[in-house]
């Protein structure tokens, strides 16, 4: 294996939680994984060694998702993801609680508009640059933070407005 490779392996549990914020399926994030893998891949020789691999892959994430966005009809909506019922009752309730509250957030997130999805999951949850994530999108920095605050503002009201 290759240095790229190895880095490119390093790097499967930021791409996989951002595929999961583009899909909302586990099973559609895993897809957008190996699909992003795959190109990047067969596209390795337009990688620039010294340049953000990972800016690189989430930049193939994106349009990867758009194309299969684009070529998808929609698919059935699923009421809670598979892996939430391997665990009720498997622990205390401070864990419920917790994953209750992250189940929350997903749901907000879910719920935001695509850009602001995105711009929220990239500069907040993968810890981005505004500069960064603004070249992932392949949009002006001043964009990125217009969303960017617009997300966070239905994020909070929307987390704010649900039953604790």
């Amino acid at each position: 294996m290759n240095r790229l490779e190895r880095e490119i392996v390093d790097l499967l549990p930021r791409l996989r939680r951002l595929a999961r914020v583009l899909a909302r399926d586990v099973a559609d994030a895993d897809d957008l994984v190996q699909l992003t893998v795959e190109r990047a891949l067969v596209h390795r020789g337009q990688w620039r060694p010294g340049t953000q691999l990972h800016s690189w892959m989430f930049r193939i994430m994106k349009n990867a998702w758009i194309d299969e966005s684009r070529a998808r009809t929609r698919r059935a909506a699923v009421l809670s993801p598979e892996e939430d019922a391997l665990h009720v009752g498997s622990d205390g309730a401070g864990a419920m609680e917790a994953r209750l509250e992250v189940r929350a957030v997903e749901d907000a997130m879910a719920r935001l508009p695509d850009e602001q999805r995105v711009a929220v999951a990239l500069v907040l949850v993968e810890g981005l640059s505004y500069k960064e994530a603004a070249e992932v999108l392949e949009v002006p920095q001043g964009t990125l933070t217009s969303r960017l605050g617009r997300g966070r503002a239905a994020l909070l009201a929307e987390l704010q407005a649900t039953p604790s």
